[in-house]
């Protein structure tokens, strides 16, 4: 879950899985969060709602522990 202030900053992020506060310095997350956005489309049950919430990296790798198949993994060389 996110919250902005007046201006458009990120003020407040909160695991929306364990409900853990996620430190947020000058707009800027500074632990490690998954936001996710997704807007479900034709032949699914929730056609035409957006979906939002974060996850912290402990609820993240708890999650995608259970995953059948492994996530796909890349290491990325360039940080922008």
């Amino acid at each position: 879950m996110r919250k902005y202030k007046n201006g458009g900053q990120l003020e407040t992020v909160i695991c929306n899985c364990c409900g853990k506060k996620i430190i947020v310095l000058k707009g800027v997350a500074r632990e490690g969060v998954m936001h996710i956005s997704h807007a479900w489309d034709f032949f699914s049950e929730k056609d035409g709602e957006v979906h939002h919430f974060d996850l912290c990296e402990t609820c993240y790798d708890a999650m995608i522990s259970e995953f059948r198949i492994p996530v796909e993994r890349e290491e990325q060389l360039e940080y922008l």
